[in-house]
């Protein structure tokens, strides 16, 4: 307190210290130098030096009466001690020390805050699940899927002997993470598990100068209830004595953001293509095709599909990313039927993560199934860039009811953020899936891609003209035992498969509105490829094989053979998709699935799953 009598003050400082006066425009200091002594006038005083030893800067403050005499001084004795907790905030793959705001994160090119990675690959063998399943670390390629955290510490070590350092996370992220602190034996480094589910704080000892390295693994993705941001805190408590609970003096927090799982569009690079053993006549075009591609196959076995060749949907294959690291993660659908297992033991492994959500109830529908997910290429709407695209779910109409894909999926789907989901209308198909009347290609020009849509109109347009030119008794079905043959004039006379069509095209031009509006695209960005379907009760079948329902890669398309009317020798369905898409510099294979595939209700892309490369975009770089 002031001494009785005193007028003004003045404040000196050893070297180390800086002296902040905090006074209103008012106030002034007085000819001497000295302040008036007013409420309203703040001293605050820094130190940017560590303190060598206890007590070594020294603040003095002097009081002054009236007549200017000196009433009394007071001492300040301050030591000086750095405690950082820092991690990789400017996003480059190094960890920095004394970056500013790392408490804070924000996206964008010019964004900064920490990027952690779901653990979720198996890199050590034998431990039947995901590494984020293990309380410790098995091998040393673990390290790699985790982000570094440093605790740098200087001082005195006479404080560090009186003072507590603790590492702690809020209670609400301690189940999303767990933090390893490496420590160095003679031997080898150890690496213990000190926050976690189960873990809120961790009581460094024998602290002295120099860093504490800590491993952060992330063990769940952004959900329902979780943004996906993780805080760390690093307190230097006083502690009164031995078992009391110590008050913070100085608190340093860092913030992380776990990655989400990204999916990657028909235009990005094909990797890999998966599909199950069963049809002669369909692997030998597929070789073909993958030949012209430069694209790796991988056959299932019979054994690891159990007789289910519907690989599309039962995963779908995406990506995780942070600075220092990226490797592909398998999505793998609740549709569980003898691919069930096939995710989680052939292609979880090392560097390969797995992810899975399961409806509570186990309520599935066909539009559980990945045939019903789809993301489109990069797209800018009414000025909002998307560029890692949006992603495509199936659904009843916005005000029905019906099947539907499961909350747990769809939750998991929005919560990743960076490709924000539009859900479509796709109940009106008996599969009720989206990959049954459209798909995505690449193209050199305009927005770097078509989206191409099945079309009942294109497909009675085609057909009429070729009656026009004579070619009406020209037989659809050729050479396919056991299939029921039309001629084009025996189609065009079906008033019944009109009606159905009329109705198909209707349920696509809805949606062909809903893309334009959501993915910002025009008439020209749209190519119609020409289909019929036929109504089985009050839902739809594709009458011959589902162009649409292609395999990707890159310029190359793996395309459902149509068996199409003859025309001069030729199918004349084939001969349209040829004049549509080869002009965008797309090579057109077309893969005979009939008996494999479509009689089953599904195609050639129902019956392949395809693994890409990531896209070259950071997805911390944009702002959803």
């Amino acid at each position: 307190s002031t001494p009785k009598g005193a007028m003004s003050f003045d404040v000196y400082a050893t070297s180390a210290v800086t002296v902040h006066i905090i006074h209103s425009p008012m106030t002034k200091p007085m000819i001497n130098s000295r302040w008036p002594l007013d409420p309203d006038i703040e001293v605050i005083v820094t130190i940017d030096v560590v303190s060598r030893t206890v007590n070594d800067n020294k603040v003095k403050i002097s009081y002054y009466g009236r007549e200017g005499n000196e009433l009394s001084v007071a001492w300040l004795y301050l030591t000086c001690v750095e405690v950082s907790l820092d991690v990789d905030v400017s996003r480059n793959g190094r960890v920095k020390s004394r970056g500013k705001d790392k408490a804070k994160w924000t996206w964008g090119p010019d964004g900064q805050g920490a990027v952690l990675l779901v653990n979720c690959d198996g890199d050590s063998p034998g431990t039947g699940g995901p590494d984020s399943g293990q309380v410790d670390i098995r091998t040393t390629a673990d390290l790699q899927d985790m982000s570094v955290m440093l605790l740098r510490t200087q001082g005195p070590s006479a404080i560090f002997a009186e003072y507590q350092v603790v590492l702690h996370v809020p209670e609400s992220n301690a189940d999303k993470v767990r933090v390893f602190h490496a420590i160095r034996s003679d031997s080898h480094p150890h690496y213990k598990p000190v926050l976690g589910p189960d873990k809120l704080s961790y009581v460094l000892d024998h602290v002295g100068n120099g860093e504490n390295t800590f491993y952060v693994e992330g063990l769940t993705f952004p959900d329902v209830g979780f943004s996906g941001l993780v805080s760390f805190s690093a307190s230097l408590l006083e502690v009164p004595h031995k078992n009391a609970p110590g008050t913070p003096i100085f608190t340093d927090t860092v913030v992380f953001r776990v990655a989400p799982w990204i999916m990657t569009p028909n235009t990005q690079q094909p990797v890999e293509v998966f599909v199950c053993p069963k049809n002669q006549v369909f692997l030998e075009g597929l070789r073909g095709l993958l030949k012209k591609a430069n694209c790796k196959l991988t056959i299932c076995s019979e054994v690891e599909t159990r007789s289910d060749r519907w690989i599309q949907d039962e995963m779908e294959f995406g990506y995780v990313e942070a600075p220092h690291k990226t490797f592909p993660v398998v999505f793998d659908s609740p549709r569980n039927r003898g691919l069930k297992d096939f995710a989680f033991k052939k292609i979880l492994g090392p560097d390969f993560g797995y992810v899975t959500r399961e409806p509570p109830g186990k309520e599935i529908t066909s539009l559980d199934s990945f045939g019903n997910l789809d993301v489109s290429p990069p797209v800018t709407v009414r000025g909002k860039e998307y560029p890692l695209g949006r992603i495509l779910i199936g659904s009843p109409l916005p005000w029905a009811s019906g099947r539907r894909m499961s909350k747990a999926v769809r939750d998991f789907l929005y919560a990743q953020k960076v490709q924000a989901p539009v859900e479509i209308y796709s109940e009106w198909l008996n599969v009720g899936h989206v990959d049954e009347f459209l798909t995505f290609v690449p193209a050199y020009d305009r927005k770097g891609f078509r989206l191409l849509l099945a079309s009942p109109n294109a497909c009675y347009k085609l057909f009429k003209e070729k009656q026009r030119q004579g070619h009406g008794e020209a037989m659809q079905l050729v050479g396919l035992k056991g299939t029921e043959r039309k001629s084009i004039d025996e189609i065009l006379a079906d008033e019944s498969l009109r009606n159905d069509n009329k109705h198909v095209q209707r349920c696509i031009d809805w949606n062909r509105d809903l893309l334009k509006q959501e993915l910002g695209l025009s008439e020209q960005d749209i190519i119609d490829i020409p289909q019929l379907f036929i109504l089985k009760g009050s839902r739809a079948d594709a009458l011959f094989p589902d162009m649409v329902n292609m395999l990707v890669l890159g310029r190359h398309l793996g395309i459902p053979k149509p068996f199409g009317p003859l025309v001069g020798g030729q199918c004349c369905l084939e001969e349209r998709v040829r004049e549509l898409l080869e002009p965008l510099g797309l090579t057109c294979t077309f893969i005979d699935d009939y008996f494999s595939y479509h009689v089953l209700s599904g195609d050639v892309h129902c019956g392949t799953n395809v693994r890409r490369k990531p896209f070259a975009f950071k997805w911390w770089h944009m702002v959803p």
